[in-house]
């Protein structure tokens, strides 16, 4: 068949109509469908062909039966032919159609071709002596005749080289048809019993083929409603057992990655949760920032200034000098007071020496006002920052992380001893903070609800420029924050 006879037949509706169904049945009925016809034709072909056989073996039988008769009634006849003793000869053909089943009738002709003997009874039929004769040196002759009673094997055999006539033997084949017969029904009920096995062994082999097929299917019906650990039962190491193996494996990995992904929505729910509760600390910070900024602007600014005024007011009113200088000293002080104050409050909303003069000059100022105010002893390191400056924002969130660190060290740690590094290395900048305080479990703290705010926002910071945050603490063993984040030189 062309190929284009093949996509003739793919464009055909029934072809496709024929496809489909054939497809859509299971593999079981398939390979039951299979070896059922597979049976049938073989048994059909087998019986067909063992009749075949048999029906030809038979039919020689019989033409041998037939000459060997013929010959023999040839033989016997020869001697009563020579006497004309025609009875003799009626008797010997009466004789030997009765002692043969097989045998449908038998006849003698002369030379001349008129009868001699016949065991027909009543009449003769004429048209058989035209339908088979022997010619020339043949021992005997056979056709095939169909009549009324069937199929008849007709067999001329001479008597004595033909000289005294013929004898025509016909043979039916009745009794060779019943024996085909019995014989095709036996192997009939063979080949049904046969098949029958066949066909049971067909379907328990199906059965134990596609036992693990529809197995998988369940499981994985079961996969997509949810159960991600399921696994099947390696029944063989066939390719059935191959594809059970990689099932497991397949749900193995949609495990794990299922794990994976449900760790990683926890931890994103947990860091939304800290990002919105930093977020609301934050806003609150900014108003406490600004209510503590208010307040000792109109405390203490506020008051110095009012001083201020009361003071000229009074100095309007004093006569001495002398008088006018002590005023004029107390005013100063005053004013000296509150530029200081303006000062500090300027400082703790951003150092003005972290934009003149870079991180290091901002840190190191912080850390001897902190150990000052503290008392703790702080041991600060400066590596790769010589003349280089890195970016206000890298600037901004390492003073901001330093500062948070520093701070929890003197709220919670209770520490002698802290040390700050910063280390700049080709593209990267470290800071380490360490302590030698009580320590904490960082696991128990940030599961805590409203605690770790801190924590989360030094690591939101790293984050946000492409870094790296890593804490780690045990139960008195101090505390150490690491940070490194990717930079570019400011100049």
């Amino acid at each position: 068949m062309t190929r284009s006879l093949i996509d003739r037949l793919k464009k055909n509706s029934w072809y496709r109509a024929v496809l489909w169904r054939f497809q859509s049945v299971s593999i079981q009925n398939k390979i039951l469908g299979l070896v059922i016809g597979l049976m049938l034709l073989l048994s059909t072909m087998f019986v067909w062909q063992i009749s075949s056989i048999l029906t030809t073996n038979l039919r020689d039988q019989l033409d041998k039966r037939a000459v060997s008769i013929g010959s023999d009634v040839a033989a016997r006849a020869t001697n009563e032919l020579l006497i004309n003793n025609a009875y003799a000869v009626y008797e010997l053909i009466k004789n030997t159609l009765q002692n043969n089943e097989d045998v449908q009738y038998i006849f003698v002709v002369d030379p001349q071709g008129d009868v001699l003997a016949h065991t027909f009874g009543a009449g003769f039929p004429n048209d058989l002596l035209k339908v088979n004769k022997v010619t020339g040196d043949e021992k005997f002759h056979l056709s095939v005749l169909r009549s009324e009673v069937g199929i008849v094997r007709d067999v001329a055999v001479p008597i004595l080289d033909g000289k005294l006539g013929t004898v025509r033997v016909g043979m039916d084949e009745m009794g060779l048809q019943k024996a085909v017969l019995k014989m095709t029904w036996s192997l009939l009920l063979i080949a049904l019993f046969v098949s029958t096995l066949g066909i049971l062994a067909a379907i328990l082999l199906t059965k134990v083929l596609t036992h693990p097929i529809r197995e998988l299917v369940f499981l994985t019906r079961r996969v997509t409603q949810g159960e991600m650990e399921v696994q099947g039962v390696v029944h063989s190491q066939d390719e059935i057992g191959l594809l059970t193996m990689a099932f497991n494996k397949m749900t193995q990995s949609i495990s794990r990655n299922h794990k994976e992904r449900e760790k990683l929505l926890e931890q994103l729910k947990e860091k939304e949760e800290m990002r919105l509760q930093l977020l609301d600390k934050v806003m609150i910070a900014q108003e406490e920032e600004r209510k503590r900024i208010s307040r000792e602007l109109h405390d203490e600014t506020s008051q110095a200034l009012t001083s201020l005024m009361v003071g000229l007011k009074v100095l309007e009113s004093e006569a001495s000098f002398g008088a006018v200088g002590e005023r004029l000293q107390e005013m100063r002080k005053i004013v000296s007071q509150t530029l200081e104050e303006v000062h500090h409050l300027a400082l703790e909303l951003r150092p003005s020496v972290l934009d003149d003069m870079g991180l290091v000059a901002a840190l190191e100022r912080y850390v001897r006002d902190y150990e000052i105010k503290y008392l703790i002893e702080v041991d600060f390191h400066v590596i790769g920052f010589q003349g280089r400056r890195v970016s206000s924002a890298v600037e901004v969130a390492i003073y901001r992380i330093a500062q948070e660190a520093l701070t929890n060290v003197a709220k919670y740690a209770k520490a002698e001893n802290v040390s700050v590094l910063l280390d700049w290395r080709e593209d990267w900048v470290s800071a380490i903070v360490e302590d030698d305080g009580l320590g904490f479990d960082p696991g128990l703290v940030t599961r805590r609800p409203g605690q770790g705010l801190g924590l989360f926002g030094m690591q939101e910071r790293t984050t946000l420029l492409g870094g790296t945050f890593k804490l780690e603490s045990q139960l008195g063993m101090g505390t150490t924050v690491f940070i490194k984040i990717p930079v570019e030189s400011a100049g």
